[in-house]
């Protein structure tokens, strides 16, 4: 009888265990993970992208040198900025993440305001090019940081939720992870005016 007590046990323990969560809360990290490398590639494609525009419009800008100054600066700030997986947990390193990402963003919307001041520059079939995949570059890196935070939201979710929560406390150790937030600077709404 004994050795039936002992065997109904792992039987019941195995399947206990198969709806701990062990293996799902493992795989929405990796998920997690995924998803900020996404975000890394997009981010590493606008970087990518921003020197040819910067070259483009200094053939027509000469005298821009500060605004493009700032461009290259604000590129080399955000590509030196790292933030491995296992620091998505830690809000102050996702925090400096952001804020050089948004120094780049500020500096390429000063970068369009001088090319508005050069029309043959606008016409440039060269620059219309590197604009528009600019443009999709930005739609990307958006859609990127929306199914990070998606993903963020279900993986926080799930080391909260019981049963996973306990496996989570007594296993696995998993931290929650930090969404991306939008840049202080893009809170405020943008001024138009007309001169």
């Amino acid at each position: 009888m004994t050795r039936f007590a002992r065997l109904t046990a792992i039987i019941l323990s195995l399947f206990a265990l198969s709806g701990c969560g062990y293996n799902a809360l493992q795989m929405k990290e990796e998920t997690v993970f995924k998803a900020w490398s996404d975000i890394e590639s997009t981010l590493q494609r606008r970087a990518d992208l921003i020197p040819n525009l910067v070259e483009t419009v200094k053939g027509y800008a000469q005298h821009e040198k500060e605004t493009l100054e700032a461009v290259i600066t604000a590129r080399a700030k955000a590509t030196s900025v790292q933030l491995p997986p296992q620091a998505l947990s830690d809000p102050a390193a996702m925090q400096q993440f952001q804020a050089a990402q948004g120094g780049l963003t500020s500096a390429l919307a000063r970068l369009m305001v001088v090319v508005e001041q050069y029309p043959d520059l606008k016409a440039n079939q060269n620059f219309l090019d590197l604009q528009t995949q600019l443009e999709g570059t930005e739609n990307r890196i958006n859609v990127a940081r929306q199914r990070y935070n998606q993903t963020v939201e279900d993986f926080n979710g799930a080391i909260r939720r019981f049963p996973e929560s306990l496996t989570n406390k007594i296993l696995l150790h998993l931290e929650r992870k930090e969404y991306f937030k939008a840049d202080e600077a893009a809170k405020a709404a943008p001024q138009v005016k007309f001169n």
